[in-house]
C-alpha cells in the first residue's frame, strides 16, 4: 500500500543564488546551483510544494563587511552570528534558481528574515526559539500532510534546521540530499547524523527517494551517514 500523494509535501528550503557561486560576495555555497532538478523531482512526488527564501535587509546588526569577520556572536537574542548580506530583496541574490517557479506557483511559501533583529535559519519559525510561527506547519497539518520530502541550501544551517522544526512537529521527514548542499564538508555530515538521530530518513538517489516517499511506513536507517554515497558536502 502506497501512501496517497496529497499526504506528501515537498519543502525547497532558501534554495537561492545567493548560496550558489552566481553570487561570489555572499555566502556561495560549491554546488548550490545544481540541485534545481532534484527539487524538481521531490515535487513530482507530492501533492503539495513548499518553498522558502532569506529576506534579508542588508543594514541589519548581524550583517558585516568581510567573509573573514563571519561566524562571530552577536550578543542578540534572535540572530546569534554574523554573517555578510546575502538575500537582499530586489537583487539578484534573492532569486531562486533558475530550474524552480516563482514563489506564487509554490502551494505556500515563506519569506523569513525580513525583520533587522530576527536572523531564523527554520522556515517554520519567524525566531530562534520557536514562538513565531510561519504557518507552514498549521498549513500542512490542515491538508493532512504527513511526509515532507526536503531539500534546499545550505544542508547544515537552514535545511536542517527546517527539517528539525518539521520532525518537533509530529511529521515524516525524508531527507533527499542529492537537492541538497551544505556549506562545509563535516557541518554536512553533523547535520545528517542529528536529523538520523531526531527520525528523519535519507535518500540518495532518485530511485531510493520515489521508493521511500510513496511508501506506507519509514523505515528506521543507521545513524551512520557515511552509509550513504551522495557527497553532503560541497560539490
Amino acid at each position: 500500500m502506497t501512501l496517497s500523494k496529497t499526504a506528501i509535501a515537498s519543502f525547497d528550503v532558501d534554495a537561492q543564488k545567493s548560496f550558489t557561486p552566481l553570487c561570489p560576495n555572499e555566502l556561495p555555497v560549491v554546488g548550490g546551483d545544481r540541485i534545481g532538478a532534484e527539487l524538481n523531482y521531490m515535487a513530482s512526488l507530492a501533492g503539495h510544494r513548499i518553498g522558502s527564501k532569506d529576506a534579508h535587509t542588508p543594514h541589519a546588526p548581524w550583517v558585516v563587511a568581510q567573509h573573514s569577520e563571519m561566524l562571530q556572536p552577536t550578543g542578540l537574542a534572535h540572530a546569534d552570528v554574523t554573517w555578510v548580506r546575502h538575500c537582499v530583496p530586489g537583487t539578484e541574490g534573492f532569486a531562486l534558481l533558475d530550474e524552480l517557479p516563482m514563489p506564487y506557483d509554490y502551494d505556500y511559501f515563506v519569506w523569513k528574515g525580513v525583520e533587522p533583529d530576527l536572523h531564523p535559519y527554520g522556515a517554520c519559525y519567524h525566531d530562534l526559539h520557536d514562538k513565531l510561527s510561519t504557518g507552514v506547519i498549521e498549513y500542512l497539518k490542515a491538508r493532512e500532510v504527513v511526509r515532507v520530502i526536503v531539500g534546499g541550501l545550505a544542508l547544515d544551517y537552514c535545511v536542517k534546521t527546517t527539517a528539525l522544526q518539521l520532525l518537533k512537529a509530529g511529521l515524516q521527514v525524508v531527507l533527499h540530499l542529492p537537492a541538497c548542499r551544505s556549506i562545509s564538508e563535516e557541518g554536512g555530515v553533523q547535520a545528517v547524523n542529528e536529523l538520523l538521530k531526531a527520525g528523519a530518513v535519507i535518500s540518495s538517489t532518485r530511485e531510493e527517494l520515489a521508493a521511500i516517499a510513496q511508501g506506507s511506513h519509514l523505515n528506521a536507517q543507521s545513524s551512520d551517514s557515511t552509509a550513504h554515497s551522495t557527497p553532503v558536502g560541497p560539490g
